[in-house]
């Protein structure tokens, strides 16, 4: 960059030079900004770590203003010292150029103070102007943006902590949803039918066993969502023997695809508690998954009596509640669930999340 300015510089100098009619060559013009701005660069990098290093803040403003006006004058006598070493000044003595401290030609040093007060007195306010105040203003530039992404970058996280502390929040109402509803099965079973209550206590276990493999888990593939239904049923089944009846017709291609971890539990919960239990003769549930280029679209149906005067949210209690903060939480306005009217009686509940095969995270 320096060399860059140094060359536009020298092209300028050598134009105006011969529009005023000195026309001069191309060395000359180009070699007094190619030393200074080629010196600007060697300093540049103590100058950039110094302002990153200590920049300057509301607190310190006054403070660090002073500190910094006497960096600019040491760097301006640096520059100008370098400067006097490097290439010869205008003697106005003499009406000649000549060396300030040392001569290459005849190999003598001397210090000729009344040049370097010259050069001194000439460049400090450009050394301090082009040199020092620009170098200094990008890397407070360089921290400000540092920390303006480092803020950013805290705030991501706190929202993605919250927002997972909020999803197992959730999933933590649902866990213990299940097991008080369960163990009440059981203890009606208790009283009478003791082997099937017993039957009932092993599956319970193989389910809080898959319940505590995925703990603090939210996505899972719908194969494994599947599986701890399909164990969930079968308590259910040991409760109503042969008056519940389960059907379960998902593409092969949607068992990939990633669910929220107990989704179809309390859905399927829902269904046999205010679907089947209520029919004398029992009946059937339905578990669908079919899905699209976007979307995956889950459905848990049952042939019981109806929403009949109770709303969806009424019919659907602390279970679909949680499941549809979870998804909100989840997927935002890209995921919708609905209680509708079964086309054959009975509620039907659909759920319509992007289908992804891969696992994203939170």
């Amino acid at each position: 960059m320096w060399t860059a300015l140094a060359l536009v510089r020298g092209v300028t100098g050598y134009l105006f030079d011969a529009s005023v009619g000195r026309p001069m060559s191309w060395s000359v013009e180009l070699m007094v900004p190619l030393v200074n701005f080629l010196l600007y660069a060697l300093l540049t990098p103590i100058i950039f770590w110094l302002s990153v290093r200590y920049p300057i803040q509301r607190d310190n403003w006054m403070r660090r203003g002073v500190q910094y006006g006497f960096a600019a004058l040491v760097f301006s006598l640096v520059h100008v010292g370098v400067r006097g070493l490097l290439y010869p000044a205008w003697d106005l003595r003499s009406n000649a150029f000549a060396y300030a401290a040392w001569n290459p030609h005849t190999g003598v040093w001397k210090f000729d103070w009344f040049l370097y007060r010259g050069l001194l007195f000439y460049n400090s306010l450009d050394n301090i102007l082009v040199g020092f105040i620009p170098v200094v203003l990008i890397a407070h530039a360089v921290v400000y943006h540092r920390r303006f992404r480092e803020r950013e970058f805290r705030a991501s996280q706190l929202e993605t902590q919250l927002a997972k502390a909020r999803l197992q929040t959730l999933k933590s109402q649902l866990q213990p949803h299940f097991l008080f509803n369960t163990m009440h099965s059981i203890s009606s079973l208790m009283l009478t039918d003791v082997p099937a209550a017993d039957r009932m206590m092993t599956r319970l276990s193989d389910l809080l066993r898959m319940s505590l493999e995925k703990d603090g888990v939210q996505i899972t593939p719908l194969s494994c969502e599947l599986d701890f239904v399909n164990g969930y049923l079968e308590i259910e089944k040991i409760r109503f023997e042969d008056r519940l009846k389960v059907s379960v017709e998902v593409a092969p291609n949607a068992l990939d695809a990633q669910v929220p971890h107990l989704i179809l539990q309390p859905l399927v919960e829902n269904a046999v508690k205010h679907g089947i239990s209520r029919r004398s003769s029992g009946g059937e549930i339905g578990i669908a998954a079919t899905y699209d280029e976007r979307n995956l679209y889950l459905r848990v149906s049952d042939n019981g009596p109806g929403m009949n005067e109770s709303s969806p949210e009424e019919r659907g209690g602390l279970g679909l509640r949680a499941t549809r903060e979870r998804l909100q939480a989840l997927y935002g306005d890209k995921q919708s669930i609905e209680i509708v009217e079964g086309p054959e009686g009975g509620v039907e509940v659909r759920v319509q999340i992007p289908f992804r095969t891969e696992v994203r995270p939170l």
